[in-house]
């Protein structure tokens, strides 16, 4: 009689745990991205089912193509969970939308203050009063590197300034005489690239949050913190680092709340 009631208690919870609405991860690459939604769903479905593992329940990836619709679905709390870069949609999230930072990847971004290789230019204070190139006025990045120029004593809007609309134009007009310093983003391609390309870099920026991971408000503190004990562990196994090979990131860090939650006020906004 007892195991027959261990059995249909252990059942009874089973089917309350399916009954209970599916979460959703949205997702997004932001502007470099290029996948469609099949693509996303295979990149992080692994992600959705270790953050729903730690928390016993089912988690479904969502594709925000656009940011309007990354936006709206932390507006409406459609989204149980963000992923999402650049990093300042999330950290709207939690300034605007009542989310909850739960992890963030490595390594950190930064924005490269890179020249040419034959440049003249040794350090960031010989960049002072050149013609500088950064991506699209409107873009994170170049909110980021004006930040980080302005915390160095460099005033973006009174250098020669011009604004391209992929980073990759920026090592293009370094060659071609447009430009004599640029900026771009730690994790982009271009900065991959800069061994093959010759580029030099004169100052790394200040880290901050990259690819950030927030909760909505229906995710209690245990929940949290189950999912970033599974984030944590993912190294620890093969599956685990499969999972952080498919998103392509190296691991997660639990510690970066804190910098999150100021990252808005550094870039102005």
């Amino acid at each position: 009689m007892c195991r027959l009631l261990a059995l249909a208690f252990a059942l009874t919870l089973s089917l309350a745990a399916r009954a209970q609405p599916v979460l959703t991860l949205g997702i997004s690459e932001g502007t470099s991205g290029g996948l469609d939604h099949g693509r996303v769903i295979a990149k992080y479905g692994g992600l959705a089912d270790a953050i729903g593992g730690a928390i016993k329940r089912k988690v479904q990836v969502v594709f925000a193509r656009e940011f309007s619709a990354l936006d709206e679905g932390m507006r409406s709390g459609r989204f149980d969970f963000v992923l999402a870069r650049p990093s300042d949609y999330p950290a709207r999230g939690v300034r605007d939308h009542g989310y909850q930072f739960v992890a963030s990847a490595r390594p950190d971004g930064q924005c490269l203050i890179i020249t040419g290789k034959n440049s003249p230019l040794r350090e960031l204070a010989d960049a002072k009063g050149k013609r500088w190139v950064l991506p699209e006025r409107v873009s994170y990045m170049s909110k980021f590197c004006a930040a980080e120029l302005r915390d160095r004593g460099i005033v973006v809007e009174r250098e020669q300034l011009q604004y391209v609309r992929e980073q990759g134009a920026v090592p293009f007009y370094l060659d071609n005489g447009f430009a004599d310093v640029g900026g771009i983003a730690s994790y982009s391609g271009v900065a991959r690239s800069l061994e093959k390309t010759g580029h030099r870099i004169l100052h790394r920026s200040v880290a901050q949050p990259y690819f950030p991971l927030v909760a909505g408000k229906r995710l209690t503190a245990e929940q949290i913190r189950a999912v970033q004990a599974e984030l944590t562990a993912l190294p620890q196994t093969e599956a685990g680092r499969e999972i952080l090979k498919s998103v392509g990131v190296q691991s997660f860090d639990i510690e970066s709340g804190e910098r999150l939650r100021v990252l808005l006020g550094w870039l102005g906004l």
